[in-house]
Order: structure tokens, then sequence, then C-alpha cells
């Protein structure tokens, strides 16, 4: 069912900013709502027949989420979107599918532009989560593939380019000259990487091995890139004394859904047989979901025990890398439930460390040395001050023990955050399967609701 689409106070800035330049770049925070200000501005333009459209995005991104956004909004269901994946002939098929816009992932830009060839069709293009475009340099063999394949048509062929991201530099401000570059060919920020570097960047003694940028760069920068840039920042719209709240959905396989609806059918007979005997409580109610909880988070307990697992999906993982992503490297605290959780976020996040005993830990995180701290809520309780370290929190998987969830966000919450002197809004993410338990979780957290009630509910409306 589709939505009435209100602007939020700033989208209508950022959809002008789009429609009124041919080429720009919009640097927005998670959780404003880019995809659908960005759908808004081009649809005028595929209107009159300009399209189509070609999205440049992560993986999960391309899969789901502007063909998702589309459906959402009344003034975009006509919108044909069409994902370019899969293998080479599956990629074949879709791109000869009439569409208004096209999704691609990275990964598969420099085969869209050898298939293409000069029969390039698309002169709208957003690159989103644009930062992926940011080691493109002028001569050959530098840079990634993808920038070097898109430099190709960049200029030639496409007329109307958007980069979105929410962390322009997160590696420092050289970071902006490859990106910068799809929108005006160098015409800023200097015609080459080199000519950028010795404008504005020095190496600060002779052995040293990066450069750092000279006093007056940040402001000359900006002001050189004033024009096609448009900067928005939460905290100028929002209130920081409550958490900005970001909900990524994830689309289980099919073969996994299957699982998880056998998963579920047992749950019901259990509960069923529970509340014959008028003894369905919090607790053994909620015991009934763990399986389902599990499988929505990618993997479940073989036997009942922790200690062996079977996974089922990455869905929710491939969420978590697009997040990591788009906070350009800001420290992340990721809250898990299960032990096999913690064992496949730390074999796809090795960098990761996890909250432990060990008071080097909570040290080192609020130091700063700490990029993705792997914390299960009860570990994370009363006394442990960790809003030194960051102001992300983002939840993998879901609990209904409503005190957990509370606690741990009040670790790094916007009370301690304005008690140490920062300025900074806080930001939860929340990782959910669509169409599973964990809606019903977030459900009690909005609602206060009683577990048992939630899911008695739930078999009565015979939900799967």
């Amino acid at each position: 069912m589709s939505t009435e689409f209100v602007p939020r106070p700033y989208q209508p800035p950022i959809i002008a900013h789009i429609q009124n330049q041919r080429r720009v770049a919009c640097w927005a925070d998670m959780g404003l709502g880019k995809t659908v200000a960005t759908l808004t501005a081009i649809e005028f333009d595929l209107a009159l027949g300009a399209g189509p459209a070609l999205v440049l995005a992560p993986l999960r991104v391309a899969r789901e989420v502007w063909a998702t956004e589309a459906r959402k909004w009344k003034h975009l269901r006509h919108l044909r979107v069409v994902p370019i994946l899969g293998d080479a002939a599956t990629r074949g098929r879709a791109l000869r599918t009439p569409a208004d816009v096209y999704t691609i992932n990275y990964d598969n830009l420099p085969w869209l532009v050898e298939t293409c060839g000069d029969a390039w069709p698309f002169r709208i293009v957003v690159a989103d989560e644009a930062t992926r475009l940011k080691s493109f340099r002028l001569h050959k063999g530098s840079g990634s593939k993808r920038a070097q394949m898109l430099a190709r048509v960049a200029h030639r062929r496409i007329e109307r380019f958007v980069a979105l991201t929410g962390t322009p530099c997160p590696n420092g401000l050289l970071d902006l000259w490859g990106q910068t570059w799809f929108i005006d060919a160098g015409a800023r920020l200097g015609r080459t990487f080199t000519a950028f570097k010795d404008r504005w960047f020095r190496l600060p003694h002779q052995n040293a091995m990066r450069y750092e940028p000279l006093p007056h760069a940040y402001d000359e920068i900006m002001e050189q890139l004033q024009d096609v840039v448009m900067s928005v920042r939460a905290r100028d719209y929002f209130d920081l004394a409550a958490p900005i709240v970001n909900h990524v959905e994830v689309e289980l396989p099919v073969r996994v859904m299957k699982l998880y609806r056998e998963l579920e059918r047992q749950m019901f007979i259990g509960l069923e047989a529970l509340a014959r005997t008028e003894t369905v409580t919090a607790v053994n109610a909620a015991a009934l979901t763990a399986k389902c909880l599990q499988l929505s988070n990618g993997a479940v307990y073989v036997d009942g025990t922790p200690r062996r697992w079977e996974t089922g999906h990455d869905e929710k993982i491939e969420a978590l890398r697009s997040v990591v992503e788009e906070s350009g490297g800001a420290p992340l605290i990721v809250a898990y439930q299960f032990v096999s959780d913690l064992a496949r976020l730390q074999k796809a996040f090795p960098y990761a460390r996890v909250l432990d005993a060990n008071p080097r830990t909570i040290t080192e995180w609020n130091e700063g040395r700490i990029a993705m701290l792997l914390a299960h809520p009860k570990s994370a309780g009363h006394g442990l001050n960790l809003q030194h370290g960051g102001n992300r929190l983002v939840f993998f998987g879901h609990d209904w023990n409503l005190e957990e969830h509370d606690q741990i966000i009040e670790r790094i919450g916007p009370v301690r955050q304005m008690q140490s002197g920062y300025n900074r809004p806080v930001y939860l993410t929340y990782i959910v399967a669509r169409g599973t338990l964990d809606l019903d979780v977030m459900l009690r957290r909005t609602e206060k609701r009683a577990v048992q009630d939630i899911l008695l509910d739930r078999m009565r409306k015979g939900r799967p």
C-alpha cells in the first residue's frame, strides 16, 4: 500500500537542488530520506522522456531499497524500477526489460559499460554511496576499475549526475577529488589529483607517508564546491535530545522464508498448548520465539545448543556492510543477540572487537581506537560510559527485553552526549527482516505491550 509523500523540512531543498542543476552532490546524514527526495527530483525529467535513469549502489541497496521506495510513495508508484543483478544472462534480460529506473551494484558497472558500448542509454545517473568513486584518477591503472569504467561515459553520455553520500570524506579531504570529478571533470578542485594535492595539502615532514591539509584547505575547498554540493546535517533539523532512528529492512530469500514459516508454525503449536493450560508467561512465550529470531538474523542452533548452528542467509550481514559504508568510518556499536550472531559478525568484520570484561576494551573504545564494538545488551547495562567513543548504535538482532534494549541505548544516549559536551545526534539503526518476528519485537517497544499478548494476537490473526 502506497503512502502520501509529505516532505520533511529538509527534503524540498534537496529536491530543488537536484532539479535546478544538471550535476550535483547531496551530502545528507543517514536516515534523512535521500532516496525518495532523489526519485522525486528526477521523476520530472523521466516524465519528459529523459530516461531511463541508472542508480549505482551497493548490492543490497541496488536489489531492494530503490524499488521499495518507489512502491512506498503514491507519487512514485508508476515508476518501473528494475535491478540489473545476478549472472550475466540474468543481467542481460534485466537490461532489455523496459523500465524508468535501473539499479546496479558497483561491481557490475564495468560489465554494464562494456555491454552498452556506444549505445549507452542512461542520460541520468545517480551514484548512491558515492564514496565508492573516491579512488578515481585520470591515469590508467589508478583507482578502482568501476570508477575508471564509469569515467568513459561520465561526461560524454551522462547529462544529469547526482552523487549521494552521508560521509563524503571518511578518510579526510583527499577523498573529495575522485567523487567531484564525476560532477565537473576537475573544474573546481583541479584538473588532476596531483594538482588538487599540490594546492591544498603537504607532507608534514620529509619521511611522512600521509599528506595533511593546509590550514586554509577546508574553507577553500568548501567554497569551491558550494554551488554544486548541498549538505544536510541531522542536527540542524532534529532535537538532539532524542535519537534519530533509522529502520533498514531486508528481504529473506524464498528458501529461507519457507523454513521460517515452518519454524513459526511450530511456535504457534507450542503457544496453543501453553494457552490451553493457561500458563502463558512472558518468559515461556519469548522462549518459543528463539528459533524464529535466530533465523531472522541468519542462523539457527542445531539440537538446541549454541555451540552448533546452520547458516541460512547473510542478508543482515550485507545490510550492516551498507550501514558501515554510509557511516563513513564512524565508530559503531553493534548489538547482537545470539552466539551465532557474534561468530558470524566476527567473521564478516574481522576488525571488530567484543565488549568483554577487560576494562581496556572500554578505554580503547572511548579513545576512538575501535571501529566496531560488538555488544550483547546484557553486557552493556548500568554504569558503562561509552559515549566518548561514538554516537551510533546498530541493532543487528532483537529481543523482547525492553530494559536491556533501553539500557544499551543509554550507554551512548543523548543525555550522556550532552553531559560530555558533544553537540551531536545519536543514531539508532534497526536491521529488521521483513515479514518476521523482528517487526513484532519492534511493536513491543513502541506500544509497550506484553510479549504473550503480541504473540497471541499474531497467532489469532493467522499472520505468517
